[in-house]
């Protein structure tokens, strides 16, 4: 990957820029921060956003595809068959250590290894925009926070009486999409929405048939999502808001690695159930917030086709959640805001897991009487924000955990706005992640597993007006304790265990330039590295362990608007070599690759729009997961209708 070419591009476009002194400056609103609105150049946390603007120019894009284009994440999954669990590395950290939110609200899967949630459930269509906020926010929002945190916001509700917004496509590989949503305001400022979202696809085989000769079968997947909010406004200083959103997706998957599966399915479904009251004060605002979150993941192998041993299989991985918090946000000066609270986490898993034969070593059940953790914790941040432009946030959390007691982290994040247009920004902050349930009881787990522990460091310098955004961040993330999955070579027997150290670091670019009022570009550039480091026979073995995770990533669009109409978006993304673990052995290597894409809308009238979605037009082959297939030449194309 060539750096020199992003340092002389963004070097050009400053000379550029220079020219654009009397332009106004883009200064976005953002909520993940701070937990309530507040502007990016009142804060010095690198946050990236994906707009609503964005999702809709991207409409036949999944989720994942569409984060996959964002500086410093790589998801792993998202190029795959669709209803493949991806997983999200943030920063090159591992999987599980980036929390997804809805709406501010943690969300796990109290059930499955790594405790991260599926983004598979979520549809595009169901979001007003992303925020992604990167280094350790554990002060913020607690264990699984130590890369970052994604932010999903849903959709807002119509300030009109009823609006109806419907979006159906159609594409490659036997896809079909669509999405229902009506929303509106009711009297004495209520407001609701209901939104039904479907996917489904015929797919093609997860497996990849090295010798053209397999006939594996397709692997195909179908989703459906209900979404519901109503909001009643009690009187002009307090709101309360209900939330509700039910998904099932099931798919058909394969047995491994170049190992074709005709009769392995799985069918999950997800429950979200919350509440919020906001009461507005005289220098600022109370949140008072309960939800509940149910996951179930069900899958049935009946492996008669498949060589092996076991010839049946099948698992039910229950997860329950709740989440309570309070919190105040409070203007205590024009210089100083106070965000304090207190939140409580409950998690619990239920599982069984049956295969025949058993060998006479039947899989133990995991039972929630025994498989559950809560979590008591409170936390305040300080925001300072003086008129010569200084600012630095500081704040801490205390965590009172029922298995490992106490634990504290904090953070330290000064940055100084100079001039109209730049602003440098660091952040020293701490994280922590606790192992998940299926780590400490299930037939591999360790009761006697410790907490993640991670030191973060990050230094970064912007520069923003109206036609040129830069933004240049490096970072370094010191961990202890790093939780892992040994097998003794001798015995084969299996565990969770913690590691000594691991040590990450890497950099990130990324630069939009709005060329003409027509034309505008935009790229980003990252850099990951890192290892672990264990004490073996008295000495320090230090090895390469970011899996799946290229070193160099480069992504770059152009956007053009040659009518008023008519849009028209062309992007590359291209991803250096990277390893993955083999067994007892040197890891595998996954060459590098690249693709084109493209993407076009074209409004016909004021309510209706259509698009098309072009994936890999070079119909390029290659693996981020050896022996898995990724999509070749595809597209989606579809119609939007607003009323």
């Amino acid at each position: 990957m060539n750096r020199i070419f992003f340092v002389a591009a963004a070097i050009f476009s400053l000379q550029t820029a220079r020219a654009q002194d009397s332009a106004k400056i883009l200064d976005e609103v953002i909520v993940t921060a701070t937990k309530t609105p507040v502007k990016q150049s009142l804060i010095g946390k690198t946050v990236t956003v994906i707009s609503h603007k964005m999702i809709q120019e991207n409409a036949g894009k999944t989720l994942p595809e569409l984060m996959n284009m964002t500086s410093g994440i790589t998801i792993n999954g998202a190029d795959n068959p669709l209803g493949t669990a991806p997983a999200v590395f943030l920063r090159g950290a591992s999987s599980g250590n980036t929390l997804i939110l809805l709406d501010g609200i943690p969300l796990y899967d109290p059930s499955s290894v790594t405790g991260e949630f599926d983004l598979n459930n979520f549809d595009l269509n169901t979001l007003q925009r992303i925020e992604i906020m990167k280094g350790s926010q554990s002060t913020l929002y607690g264990s699984d926070a130590v890369a970052g945190v994604i932010n999903l916001i849903t959709t807002k509700e119509s300030d009109k009486k009823m609006n109806l917004n419907a979006q159906l496509s159609a594409g490659s590989y036997n896809t079909y999409r669509g999405n229902l949503t009506i929303s509106g305001k009711l009297k004495k400022g209520s407001d609701y929405l209901i939104s039904y979202s479907k996917l489904y696809s015929k797919g093609f085989s997860s497996a990849y048939d090295s010798t053209g000769k397999g006939g594996f079968d397709r692997d195909g997947f179908n989703r459906d999502l209900f979404m519901a909010k109503f909001g009643w406004k009690i009187n002009e200083g307090i709101d309360l808001k209900f939330f509700g959103k039910y998904s099932r997706d099931s798919a058909a998957i394969d047995a491994g690695a170049f190992i074709d599966d005709k009769d392995y399915t799985f069918d999950n479904n997800n429950t979200i159930a919350g509440v919020m009251l906001d009461k507005k004060l005289k220098n600022g605002l109370l949140r008072i917030q309960y939800y509940s979150n149910w996951y179930n993941r069900h899958f049935v192998d009946d492996s008669t086709d498949v060589p092996g041993f076991i010839k049946f299989q099948k698992g039910r991985y229950n997860g329950f959640s709740h989440y309570a918090e309070a919190f105040t946000n409070l203007k205590l000066s024009d210089e100083v805001t106070l965000l304090s609270g207190v939140d409580y986490r409950y998690n619990s898993t239920s599982q069984l897991y049956f295969f025949l034969p058993d060998f006479g070593f039947p899989a133990k059940p995991i039972s929630p009487d025994s498989a559950h953790t809560h979590q008591i914790s409170g936390y305040a941040s300080l925001l300072y924000n003086g008129h010569s432009g200084f600012g630095i946030e500081t704040g801490g959390r205390f965590n009172h955990h029922n298995v490992y007691g106490g634990n504290y982290t904090s953070t330290l994040n000064p940055f100084f706005n100079f001039g109209k247009f730049y602003k440098v920004y660091a952040n020293l902050s701490s994280g922590y992640h606790v192992p998940t349930l299926y780590q400490l009881y299930s037939e591999y787990g360790n009761k006697s597993l410790r907490p993640e522990s991670d030191i973060s460091t990050e230094l970064g310098i912007q520069y923003n007006n109206v036609r040129l955004y830069l933004r240049a961040t490096a970072y370094s993330r010191t961990g202890r304790d790093v939780i892992f999955f040994y097998s003794d070579p001798i015995t084969f027997a299996g565990k969770y265990m913690n590691g000594d150290k691991q040590k990450d670091k890497g950099f990130e670019t990324e630069i939009r330039l709005r060329i003409t009022e027509k034309i505008s570009f935009s790229a980003n550039y990252t850099y990951t590295d890192g290892k672990i480091t264990t004490l073996a026979n008295g000495k320090d073995s230090g090895y390469f362990n970011l899996y799946k995770r290229p070193e160099n990533m480069v992504n770059a669009s152009v956007n053009l608007n040659p009518a008023k109409a008519l849009y028209i978006g062309i992007n590359f993304h291209a991803a250096g070599k990277s390893f993955e673990a083999n067994y007892m052995s040197i890891p595998y290597v996954l060459d590098g690759y690249y693709t084109l894409g493209a993407h076009v809308n074209y409004k016909a009238t004021k309510c209706l729009t259509f698009f098309t979605d072009i994936q890999n037009l070079t119909n390029r082959k290659y693996f981020t997961s050896r022996g898995y297939n990724t999509r070749g030449f595809n597209l989606m194309a579809g119609a939007m209708i607003s009323l």
